[in-house]
């Protein structure tokens, strides 16, 4: 979508629709409107996000206005779709009125700055009673599209005369709107003016930001004095002008989110509320504000505050910080690891699993589309002269294209991998230290596979690293040699000191502890022991979804498979055993709510519409809304399947060359059956077990407890 493309057409314009009595029936109306004009690839996949947005918080407005919306990787395009309802529906709205104006603003995931000014401007005219009334007074679609046009994109209007005159109201509310969006300085107020300053935001970034901005520059103006919202919303953010925030005489934060330069207000009196209050009543807000200017109790912005992150983090108590940054390097490095896995998996299922034969043997450079290989390989032997000493003949199953491209594939997939562990490290120590922290980080990560000490040795590298930056972050140091803290001393002096430390003191006891890990491992998965392992595992896997426990038996599998042969199979049984229990707790989630849906919400039962192929793609986080709402029931039935899961896996040998993928990689796992069979005995029990435990837990009025929940909290 260019910016002359207008967010709205005719097409996605309702008038006196009928769209079903409640507010999620409107939705899926709105999102049927936006796909059917070309606008969305899915309406049932936009109608699912906006509905999870919608049940964070209410989007109705008082006025009788509601404007659901969501950022959606089924939206093609920046849209809104507009529905004039002939029977208003309850949208949440504060004043407790109905809404009858329901905007779906829809954003693709990738909008750019230009769209989501386009969506704040229209955000920002839904707060002027002369852009809604033209609303509910235009007489067909087309108007419709013009009045909103006006707002957000005038320059695209017609200059002929119907265009401005069915806008007249609509474009001075836009042209007011371009005013109030713009920064703060192009409207400098008159000396000894009253000035408040503010920021606004909310979760999505797009709507209430942009609202409460608007209500509260309003209630300034109706009172006479300038108000002036920096709205920190998903696009650019025109920053207040500082001799502004200067004069201000008190601050205003409405906001959902951390407020980022937050110390430009230290000092000030400040209101800090929710960015709803401001969008319900911003006048009582700048009243609030007024008074807090004349009292000198009132609170105020910490001098040298710091942003609401960083205030937060440093304030985060140690062991916290450390998981989160732990779990900052697992997440950042499991895209390497499924990338490169996937590719090797995909080059062994195109040129065979003898093509590893050729890894660091023969180079591939050698060959090409216009020269392709053969099925047989000579590797020159040499001695340390260079001389040729014996050759060896590597045959291979494959030859021809198939071979090549499989040999490619394969490569990329070992190059990606070698970034496991310094991947794992680098993030670890980002999470400490914020950027100075990454190359040290990286360096540590290296380091550790070189002295053969693992992910274990990244681990311990990428932690000694981020805090040894972070302190050196914090050394008080001259103003002349702060410019190059981050980019030189930082990195340098940390890489220095750890990489000595692990280099001379920390690689050998952390190389043998690797090995230590590794031969227990490979012993477990012989004899009786391969099923207590696979118990432990899957029950690892379906502790947390997705957290640290989950994501430390994910680590073990996918470490192993680098070490993996023909003649060592236990890393690929180990990594079979996880994916497999992994794949149980959404696809018994899944099963549960298709069987006894009278125990289950309405939102956990459209989670399990979709959970299933989660679960078959293992992603193991598709279980976690289950979880969340009911955990003393789902988590220990999902335990008990990945358990059984796990024990029969390993029984039976399964094993996966790929660490990701689940039932889409059924080429790179042995004993498929065995594989299946497995994960369907591992939901069955879940299953069961979920259902019977809610069951058990029903009131006596006959509503399940874990339905009781949700509303106890919202009360």
């Amino acid at each position: 979508m260019t910016e002359n493309t207008p967010l709205i057409i005719p097409e996605l314009v309702a008038l006196d629709a009928d769209a079903g009595p409640g507010k999620e029936d409107v939705i899926e109306f709105l999102a049927a409107t936006v796909a059917g004009a070309g606008r969305a690839s899915s309406p049932d996949g936009l109608a699912a996000d906006a509905k999870k947005r919608e049940s964070t918080a209410p989007t109705g407005i008082p006025g009788g206005i509601a404007i659901p919306h969501c950022r959606s990787s089924h939206v093609l395009a920046p849209s809104l779709g507009f529905a004039r309802l002939a029977q208003p529906v309850d949208f949440g709205a504060a004043d407790g009125r109905d809404a009858d104006l329901i905007f779906m603003i829809a954003a693709p995931d990738g909008a750019d700055d230009f769209h989501l000014q386009l969506l704040a401007k229209l955000a920002r005219g839904l707060m002027q009673s002369d852009f809604t009334d033209a609303l509910r007074q235009a007489a067909d679609a087309e108007e419709i599209a013009r009045i909103v046009t006006g707002q957000v994109q005038p320059e695209l209007l017609d200059d002929g005369g119907d265009a401005e005159e069915s806008q007249a109201g609509a474009a001075e509310s836009a042209e007011d709107s371009k005013t109030a969006a713009a920064p703060a300085a192009s409207s400098a107020p008159a000396v000894g003016e009253t000035v408040i300053v503010g920021v606004s935001s909310c979760p999505t970034g797009i709507a209430h930001t942009f609202m409460a901005a608007e209500a509260l520059e309003q209630a300034g103006k109706d009172r006479g004095i300038t108000v002036a919202i920096e709205g920190q919303g998903s696009g650019k953010i025109d920053a207040l002008d500082p001799d502004l925030i200067e004069r201000a005489t008190a601050v205003i934060f409405a906001h959902d989110l951390p407020v980022k330069g937050r110390e430009r207000f230290a000092g000030k009196p400040v209101i800090d509320v929710g960015v709803k209050a401001a969008v319900n009543d911003a006048g009582s807000l700048v009243d609030k504000a007024l008074a807090a200017a004349d009292d000198p109790s009132a609170a105020r912005v910490p001098a040298g505050s710091e942003s609401s992150e960083e205030s937060e983090e440093g304030s985060e108590h140690w062991a916290r910080r450390l998981q989160r940054s732990v779990m900052t390097g697992v997440s950042y490095m499991i895209p390497f690891v499924a990338a490169g896995g996937l590719l090797i998996a995909l080059g062994f299922l195109l040129a065979g699993y003898d093509v590893a034969n050729l890894y660091e043997k023969i180079s591939i450079s050698d060959y090409s589309l216009w020269n392709l290989p053969g099925s047989e390989f000579v590797h020159e032997i040499k001695n340390s002269a260079g001389d040729v000493v014996a050759t060896e003949t590597i045959s291979v199953s494959q030859s021809g294209l198939l071979l090549y491209i499989g040999w490619s594939l394969f490569l990329l997939g070992k190059a990606a991998m070698t970034f496991l562990v310094p991947a794992l490290a680098g993030y670890i120590s980002f999470g400490l230290a914020g950027r100075p922290g990454i190359a040290p980080g990286f360096v540590m990560g290296v380091v550790a596979v070189e002295v053969g000490a693992g992910f274990i040795g990244g681990l311990v590298g990428g932690i000694l690293a981020g805090y040894f930056a972070a302190w050196l972050a914090g050394l008080n140091v001259p103003s002349w040699l702060r410019g190059l803290m981050p980019v030189v001393i930082i990195p340098l002096g940390t890489t220095l000191v750890v990489g000595a430390l692990m280099y001379m003191v920390l690689g050998l006891p952390l190389a043998s502890l690797m090995t230590a890990l590794q031969n227990g491992l490979t012993s477990m998965s012989e004899g009786g022991s391969a099923v207590l392992l696979g118990i432990i595992l899957g029950l690892m896997m379906c502790f947390d979804l997705g957290g640290p426990v989950n994501k430390a038996a994910y680590l073990f599998g996918t470490a192993g498979l680098s070490a993996a042969s023909a003649t060592n199979t236990a890393p690929y049984e180990i990594m079979a055993t996880v994916m497999a229990t992994g794949m149980v707790p959404p696809l018994a989630m899944s099963a549960a709510t298709f069987l006894r849906s009278r125990l289950f919400t309405k939102a956990e039962i459209e989670n399990g519409r979709s959970a299933w192929l989660l679960g078959l793609s293992f992603i193991s986080e598709g279980a976690i809304p289950f979880a969340a709402a009911d955990p003393l029931r789902v988590i220990p039935a999902t335990m008990a399947g990945g358990a059984v899961t796990g024990a029969m896996t390993m029984a039976m040998h399964v094993g996966s060359r790929a660490p990701h993928g689940g039932v889409f990689v059924a080429f790179a796992i042995t004993n498929f059956g065995g594989f299946l069979l497995a994960i369907l005995v591992g939901t069955a029990v879940s299953t069961a077990l979920v259902i019977l435990l809610k069951g058990l837990g029903r009131n006596k009025d006959g509503k399940d407890a874990a339905e009781a929940q949700p509303a106890a909290a919202a009360a």
